[in-house]
């Protein structure tokens, strides 16, 4: 693993969180972590962190709130030890915005929580996962929940 930066996927759900929580356990604390939500206009894919609501169709807003939702990440990174700095990003398809930062940025790996199904399914799919783990030669961390495979 080179030196880079880890770039965590974080959609601000339970699931999210868990991804952060999975990275300490693994990690050396010093490690930056780059806490990215991304988004897609009219289907954005993360959980807004103050659990407000947003025109979809209104750029800034979402941008704003993607951005929010990161940094509500990067500050559970920092309580556990990290530097963390909160990225958002638009891409279309989502899996494509988490890799080309981890491109743009030399990160030593990705991490991501599998499983994420239902009305928060857009960023941390099974099928983000499967197509992260298609398109990049980085290492991939992929943080399963509890009971998942029950």
């Amino acid at each position: 693993m080179n030196d880079g930066p880890i770039v965590v996927a974080f959609d601000g759900s339970d699931l999210g969180r868990l991804a952060i929580e999975q990275a300490e356990k693994l990690l050396r604390p010093d490690r930056l972590l780059l806490v990215v939500c991304v988004w897609q206009p009219f289907d954005v894919g993360f959980v807004p962190a103050d659990g407000g609501s947003f025109n979809a169709e209104h750029v800034p807003a979402v941008r704003a709130a993607a951005l929010q939702t990161a940094e509500q990440g990067a500050e559970l990174a920092r309580e556990l030890g990290f530097q963390a700095q909160a990225v958002e990003r638009e891409a279309s398809p989502i899996w494509k915005g988490i890799a080309e930062l981890a491109d743009e940025r030399d990160a030593a790996a990705i991490v991501l929580c599998a499983h994420c199904h239902g009305r928060f399914g857009g960023l941390l799919s099974g099928s983000v996962t499967s197509s992260i783990t298609a398109h990049t030669e980085r290492t991939v961390i992929i943080a399963h929940p509890r009971g998942a495979r029950d």
